[in-house]
């Protein structure tokens, strides 16, 4: 055996109930559960541990880091073993050179990562998606990916600037993305995603390219999908985020185009109404649909420092003045109470920036402890907090975010926390028709911190919560075959005899999250939100063990994934 797990307590990732047992590894596989008699090369010892297999991450914007960088953090250091990338409609190919700078203007406003990162990073040996692809199986990595062709750069690929202005696509136009969707199917797509969120704009405040465009262009995009064979992934970054009538007609219409993909369905779920909108995916599902709400497991928010994206000082055109420098320059000139008294009476500017523009939010702002409270009573919000201390809350912020030379967080929070608890992610995440998702990884590295959402599930819901917890079991699940099927990638998520050894080793007791912090790891210097766990006594792709005991092993087995996996024939 090249590797021997022992005397674990084994989760198949579909039942409830484990068992305890030894699991063999030989040539990338699951060779053996139960007493496990030869040797292994590698000899685990799981006694004490639960033993489960590797998470899959169904939503991430690895499309960059996974050019410019082997590893895949936050996933890999989270037991993720499998990332899907290409989400909300946004990535790098199809691109021709001329349209590089239009796809950056995208992807920096929609998702937080700076010109400077991508143009340092991206080392543009493409421009066919196929060619994408391959420039990503040409590079070692250390968890498995996989790609959406994101509409964005299908639309400006097909268009040009036309695209990028919204303008309707004609009778040419949609036969080229049709064209274009077929060749990236053939080469390995795992299917499409599409955004129509508001909240998604350009560097400079505007709509993307894929805001309101028409039907039609939906369907042409999904028959293609039909035409390569059917069964890929139409993924939507929500149905709406505004919660009125519009919402119905929304998921109508992302049901019609689905079914004209012959595809199974995906979109982010987060609304109030979420439960009415269920009904509607619910009825879809019985008349043989496959659509699945993805859900992220706690509060959506975004953290605020004076050297993150967010704070409620950033659209003050003298913070903005100084907003490049360096964090301890910026402290020198923040120090200042001539500057202070500017900032606090300064008014912002508009720059057509949805999530900019809640950054004075302080009845959902609260701070970030070291041992973080994740659902905090009304009472703990700044605005609270200043209430009873007969203070200004903007002026309050202000100073709280100066002490511990800056690095004091905060978190505001935007949605996923009605009547301040968690009682409806826990409702959302047992719905038989969701999917966990949503968590970004790779992208708004100024403003979250959420690829670490396995550690979250497993400490939090399935041990830590006072009340309404998960079983471990049922969380075990939701993080490996539920989102496995989601992408129809059948060939992981589950521990059985010829499945692909993609295996996590856990000290259930240790898991743990630690208060996010700010690095500068990415090109050009560039600095990210990141989150240390611990508890991971072993994490193994592909055969191979990635991680021991919370730290890399430098081994880099992970591989491109090349459409929809099926089932292996031998599961046992």
């Amino acid at each position: 055996m090249d590797i021997v797990i022992r005397r674990g307590t084994v989760f198949d990732g579909v039942s409830a109930d484990p068992i305890e047992a030894d699991v063999g590894i030989r040539d990338g596989r699951i060779a053996q559960i139960g007493s496990v008699d030869a040797r292994g090369t590698e000899e685990i010892d799981a006694k004490g541990h639960v033993v489960t297999p590797g998470f899959v991450d169904i939503h991430t914007h690895y499309d960059g880091q996974a050019i410019w960088s082997d590893r895949l953090s936050p996933s890999s250091s989270n037991g993720i073993t499998t990332a899907v990338m290409g989400s909300c409609g946004v990535g790098f190919a199809p691109c021709r050179r001329e349209d590089r700078d239009l796809l950056l203007a995208v992807t920096e406003g929609v998702e937080d990562i700076p010109d400077a990162v991508m143009s340092e990073g991206l080392s543009w040996e493409w421009e066919t998606y196929p060619e994408y692809l391959d420039a990503l199986e040409c590079r070692p990595h250390d968890i498995d990916i996989a790609s959406l062709l994101p509409h964005m750069p299908l639309r400006i690929f097909a268009m040009g600037q036309r695209g990028a202005d919204r303008e309707p696509a004609t009778a040419a136009d949609l036969d080229a993305m049709y064209q274009l969707t077929r060749e990236a199917v053939a080469a390995g797509a795992l299917g499409v995603s599409t955004s129509q969120l508001f909240t998604h704009r350009t560097r400079d405040g505007h709509a993307v390219p894929t805001f309101g465009v028409a039907e039609q262009e939906l369907h042409v995009i999904a028959s293609a999908l039909r035409d390569g064979g059917g069964g890929q992934v139409w993924q939507a970054s929500a149905i709406t985020n505004m919660e009125n009538g519009s919402a119905s007609d929304d998921l109508a219409m992302f049901s019609r185009v689905v079914a004209t993909g012959q595809a199974s369905g995906s979109f982010s779920l987060g609304q109030s109404n979420w439960r009415a909108l269920m009904e509607e995916v619910s009825r879809a599902n019985a008349a043989g649909q496959r659509i699945r709400a993805q859900v992220y497991p706690r509060r959506f928010g975004l953290y605020v420092n004076f050297d993150l994206t967010i704070h409620p000082f950033c659209l003050c055109p003298s913070f903005r003045a100084i907003m490049h420098l360096p964090m301890e320059q910026k402290l020198v000139r923040l120090r200042d109470p001539a500057f202070r008294a500017t900032l606090l009476t300064e008014e912002p500017i508009d720059i057509g920036q949805p999530f900019h523009a809640i950054g004075r939010n302080f009845e959902t702002m609260y701070l970030v402890g070291e041992v973080q409270n994740y659902e905090p009573p009304a009472d703990m919000s700044i605005a609270a907090i200043a209430r009873a201390r007969g203070v200004d809350p903007l002026a309050y912020v202000y100073d709280l975010l100066l002490e511990d030379d800056g690095a004091t967080m905060l978190f505001l929070q935007y949605t996923n926390y009605a009547d301040r608890t968690l009682d409806s992610v826990l409702d959302m995440l047992r719905h038989s028709d969701s999917v966990l998702g949503l968590a970004d990884a790779g992208a708004h590295y100024g403003m979250i911190c959420d690829g670490a959402y396995p550690s979250f599930m497993l400490s939090y819901w399935a041990r830590d919560r006072a009340r309404g917890r998960l079983g471990f079991g049922e969380t075990i699940k939701m993080l490996t075959s539920e989102p496995a099927e989601a992408m129809r990638l059948l060939d992981r998520g589950r521990l059985a005899v010829g499945d692909k050894a993609d295996l996590n080793v856990i000290d259930p007791d240790r898991i743990n999250l630690f208060k996010p912090r700010i690095v500068r790891d990415l090109p050009a210097g560039g600095k990210r939100l990141a989150q240390r766990t611990e508890g991971y006594a072993a994490t193994i792709v592909n055969g191979r063990t990635i991680r021991r005991d919370d730290a890399d092993t430098f081994v880099l087995p992970g591989k491109l994934i090349r459409g929809i996996r099926p089932a292996p024939q031998v599961r046992s």
